[in-house]
């Protein structure tokens, strides 16, 4: 196997929301097989811009899998053809020497284009405003092991805690929900005692928030837990919806108040 390759790439290339957009084709070769997909992107775009041209744009920045940044559609797949995966993490030997790639961006009407491959995810950060805080005591930090946790519960909000909001699951979902993420964000604090106070104020706002973004609503697909990079189950969501079940059934706003968490 060769330790180079070559591949083409067709680039959907944006200048804005309001542009129409189109794929643009360019050649990457001599690529090595140990580059990231990433680092492919910064060569070809290297060889755009001493063409004169604009280079491509794209969201990026731990490169580590850690800050959900990164990511587009790769030949239809969100972060591409290997599961738990980010775009970042993904390297060059997952192709093969000729491959034709195709690269566009994460497509739903909550996450509006910026250009070219970079997507305004801002919803999200505006779903988990809404969230609000966890109510905790004031003073010096507690001790570890004060408030006792039970392992499976423990276990359970860390692999919720995981979520890196890098939105794959919008993207891979026939009906732009974001119901994988919201559980996740939702789940990660329902399992814990710090989460309780403000548990069902939190994913009833959240809800709302995520409504007033315009994503779709999940109809179990299972595309999202697929497409999900750190293996987020869909268990989550029916937490959430529990949740939000008997929070509709049981809370009640202040008298004279607006009836926000």
């Amino acid at each position: 196997m060769s330790d180079t390759i070559n591949v083409t790439l067709h680039v959907w290339r944006q200048k804005n929301a309001k542009d129409r957009g189109k794929f643009v084709t360019y050649s990457a070769k001599d690529i090595s097989t140990e580059m990231s997909f990433l680092e492919m992107l910064d060569v070809v775009n290297e060889d755009i811009i001493r063409k004169g041209e604009e280079p491509i744009t794209f969201d990026h920045d731990c490169r580590e899998g850690i800050c959900g940044q990164c990511g587009m559609v790769i030949n239809g797949r969100p972060h591409g053809p290997r599961e738990r995966t980010t775009t970042c993490q993904l390297h060059m030997r997952s192709f093969k020497d000729g491959d034709e790639i195709t690269l566009e961006p994460f497509r739903a009407k909550a996450f509006p284009v910026i250009k070219d491959l970079m997507v305004d995810r801002g919803a999200f950060d505006r779903i988990i405003s809404a969230g609000g805080f966890i109510s905790a005591p004031t003073g010096s930090a507690p001790d570890g092991n004060a408030i006792p946790v039970s392992k499976c519960n423990a276990d359970l909000a860390m692999d919720a805690a995981a979520c890196i909001g890098c939105a794959a699951c919008v993207a891979a979902c026939p009906n732009a929900s974001a119901m994988l993420f919201m559980s996740a964000k939702i789940s990660q604090l329902a399992l814990l005692p710090q989460g309780q106070p403000e548990r069902y104020t939190r994913v009833r706002d959240m809800l709302t928030q995520m409504d007033e973004e315009e994503f779709g609503s999940c109809t179990n697909h299972g595309e999202c837990e697929a497409a999900c990079p750190k293996s987020i189950k869909m268990e989550n969501i029916a937490r959430m919806n529990r949740d939000y079940l008997k929070a509709s059934l049981t809370y009640r706003p202040p008298a004279g108040g607006s009836g926000t968490g």
